[in-house]
């Protein structure tokens, strides 16, 4: 890793300008470790743009609680051949989306990323499935190149740090990601602001639409699940935009009932994003990465082209050590 970093840091270093991209449906850390290493790379000097592959493109509503949010371009704006690109938390070049064919094009390619699932792609891959978050390794990139950290790329850092580690929660919290939590809050931005707006911002039509998911919730005890779904029928039904929705699944695994719980989200494509959490009794990486998914053994996902119904029938199978 030590060899890695300072390759990373000597690419970025060299560099005039660098293309950022992180995976598509960006949540916090995506987007915090992305704005965060612009921010820091801007403040040296260096010309930034970054993306994610999402049509159309809509960045979620906490975005402006992100400094450096500028830089941000749609896809379509996005450098057909970066010299140098940098992408952040994404497991497999599938979830750069529209964005993965810059990769094959690009001169240098930092992959940075902390699930335990990924390719291990780039021509400079800075991977660490021990790190609690993506927010964590480029904070040790940054640290590597040495200079000024910009407030705002702390801020975004934090961000990422906070909500990938479910507010200091998850198992991958070591004593030196609490220290690290308390070096970024040296920082002059407003950390209660912003965990306000990351956890405390909902619209009452999403808090509805939160009854109404969890009223048709389903244990499975036989697998120890619970799950439930929603369809772009029950977000248009509620005025509800699909980024409204990330929250969902942290309600509903505080069922004391189950290890696992899963919650299907229908796609503007009609497939399902099935994503799930584990108490610590079933390593689902393996089972996300057996349908073409990933990312940790208690936190994973992936996209099933079967209905609700199918896709869990599907999934109890797998829980069981079937096939």
């Amino acid at each position: 890793m030590n060899e890695t970093l300072d390759l990373a840091a000597e690419a970025l270093r060299r560099a005039d300008s660098v293309a950022l991209a992180c995976h598509v449906n960006p949540d916090a850390d995506a987007l915090g470790s992305m704005l965060g290493l612009s921010n820091f790379l801007r403040a040296r000097g260096v010309e930034t743009v970054c993306s994610f592959g999402n049509d159309p493109f809509e960045p979620p509503r906490w975005l402006d609680l992100l400094p450096g949010a500028d830089a941000l371009v749609a896809p379509a704006s996005f450098p057909k051949e970066p010299p140098v690109l940098v992408t952040l938390d994404c497991a497999s070049i599938d979830r750069l989306g529209p964005l993965a064919g810059r990769v094959r094009k690009a001169s240098t390619v930092i992959w940075i990323d902390h699930h335990v699932s990924n390719d291990g792609l780039g021509t400079i891959p800075l991977v660490s499935p021990a790190a609690s978050s993506t927010a964590e390794l480029v904070y040790g990139l940054i640290r590597r190149m040495g200079g000024e950290i910009p407030g705002g790329a702390a801020a975004c850092l934090y961000a990422g740090l906070v909500t990938d580690t479910g507010r200091f929660q998850y198992e991958a919290v070591r004593p030196e990601v609490l220290r690290l939590a308390a070096e970024l809050r040296e920082f002059p931005f407003d950390h209660a602001k912003l965990a306000r707006g990351l956890y405390e911002d909902n619209g009452i039509a999403y808090l509805r639409l939160l009854g109404s998911a969890l009223g048709r919730m389903k244990h499975e005890p036989a697998v120890d699940m619970v799950w439930t779904y929603l369809t772009r029928a029950d977000l248009a039904d509620a005025g509800v935009h699909p980024g409204e929705t990330d929250d969902l699944i942290d309600v509903v695994r505080t069922a004391r009932e189950a290890d696992v719980t899963v919650v299907l989200k229908q796609q503007r494509d009609g497939r399902f994003k099935v994503s799930m959490r584990s108490r610590g009794g079933h390593d689902l990486a393996t089972i996300a990465s057996a349908n073409g998914g990933g990312g940790h053994r208690l936190a994973a996902g992936y996209t099933s082209d079967l209905g609700p119904a199918d896709t869990i029938e599907a999934l109890k199978r797998s829980l069981r050590g079937g096939a």
